[in-house]
């Protein structure tokens, strides 16, 4: 069995606002076996000393794309699947060094790029995935363009690709024919478009997304296979809708209200902002392909970004951390702690990161702290996040360490 002992630790536990000093932690294979605020007296494979510096749980984003290899996804999916592959390995090595040991896709990933990263054929972050997105026709996963004649959604009509995030799909049938074969070929939660997006088409951003009846049979599937449905949604109806059908995690949000933030709190739904992405989209979106009638979109939901923070803070919805970067952008995935420190303290924006990320997973007492019996995710921080949240972001450049379930991946 292999053994890391770190010793002299600042220990960051999402629970406490503080650091814990003086702390040792015992790594056997690719779990924590012991946590103490006194030395551990033991014979080890390696012993790291972390002092000045912060050991601290590896991150959390809980909404990503790691096949979105370029801002314009109506053209992904004529891409060669070997290139959009090839393209996602270099996003994943990225996001664990800047730190995120896990990640939640929300549209794309696959069963096949988990097996690859579990067997260690390539690096990158813990993946859970929801297969392909269902979008109703003409909604946010629909990315065929106006015309006289709809094309099928890919080149025979019967298949994916792999640069497809969504798949479409309509009626109560058809829906429930969909996420069983998005569990069979893996899925581990599913994701549906509740609202209209910034990124397809067609759909206006307040367009409502499929039927209660849709969603209702959506959500009793993920039931029965004891999991859940995340929903992209924007609009405070849209959202309602979503959450009394069931739905367990609202992704965005942007235009919420004070009252549906608080059925949100009521019901147990978690939050999902994505803040960064309209920023970069904003700032980069027109000179990286992004689509000239989605750019135009955008400002509709970034400027109420903010406000709807706000909003689920004071109701008090339990907020994850999320991104939702595509192609190029991707780099900017920490830039999102920065934002919501507008709102949230440093505290608040780690945990999102960490033990909410964790809840949202169900992999409590798995993820999101360093606690014996937990998976060996770990960071060594240059500095104290708590205090300076910019030790965070950039490209993991204060982050010394990133283990993954006992095995280092990045060490300076």
């Amino acid at each position: 069995m292999a053994s890391v002992l770190f010793k002299n630790c600042a220990l960051l536990d999402p629970l406490v606002p503080n650091l814990l000093k003086q702390h040792d932690v015992l790594v056997v294979d690719d779990r924590i076996a012991k946590v103490s605020d006194t030395p551990i007296p033991t014979q080890v494979d390696q012993v790291i000393d972390v002092k000045g510096k912060t050991l601290m749980p590896g991150l959390i984003d809980c909404h990503v794309h790691v096949m979105a290899t370029q801002l314009n996804l109506s053209t992904q999916g004529v891409l060669p699947d070997a290139l959009v592959m090839m393209r996602a390995v270099p996003i994943m090595e990225a996001m664990l060094r800047r730190g995120f040991t896990t990640v939640r896709d929300a549209g794309g990933a696959g069963w096949g790029l988990k097996c690859a990263i579990e067997e260690g054929t390539i690096d990158g972050p813990r993946l859970f995935t929801a297969g392909r997105a269902l979008s109703q026709t003409g909604g946010h996963g629909d990315p065929r363009p106006r015309s006289d004649h709809l094309k099928p959604m890919s080149f025979c009509g019967c298949c994916f690709r792999a640069g497809d995030i969504g798949r479409v799909a309509d009626g109560v049938d058809a829906v429930r024919k969909a996420v069983r074969e998005e569990f069979q070929m893996g899925a581990d939660h599913i994701k549906i478009m509740a609202s209209g997006g910034v990124a397809s088409p067609t759909d206006p951003i307040g367009a409502w997304g499929y039927s209660d009846d849709e969603i209702s049979a959506i959500v009793a599937e993920a039931n029965g296979r004891q999991t859940y449905v995340m929903a992209h949604a924007y609009t405070a109806e849209a959202i309602a809708r979503a959450v009394n059908l069931g739905v367990r995690t609202i992704e965005h949000g942007n235009l919420i209200d004070e009252s549906t933030a608080q059925l949100m709190a009521q019901k147990g739904a978690y939050a999902v902002p994505t803040l960064v992405t309209y920023e970069a989209l904003a700032k980069e979106g027109a000179a990286l392909g992004f689509p000239v009638d989605s750019v135009a979109k955008i400002e509709v939901v970034r400027q109420a970004g903010l406000t709807a923070l706000a909003l689920l803070k004071k109701a008090g919805v339990k907020i994850a951390y999320g991104s939702d970067l595509l192609g190029a952008t991707q780099r900017l995935q920490s830039d999102e702690f920065k934002i919501r420190t507008q709102i949230m303290s440093n505290f608040e924006v780690i945990q999102s990161a960490t033990v909410i990320g964790a809840e949202v997973l169900n992999q409590v007492g798995k993820l999101g702290r360093l606690q014996e019996g937990a998976f060996a995710d770990i960071l060594i921080v240059d500095g104290n996040p708590y205090e300076d949240i910019t030790c965070l972001l950039g490209q993991g450049d204060h982050i010394d360490l990133v283990m993954k379930a006992g095995k280092i991946y990045a060490q300076r």
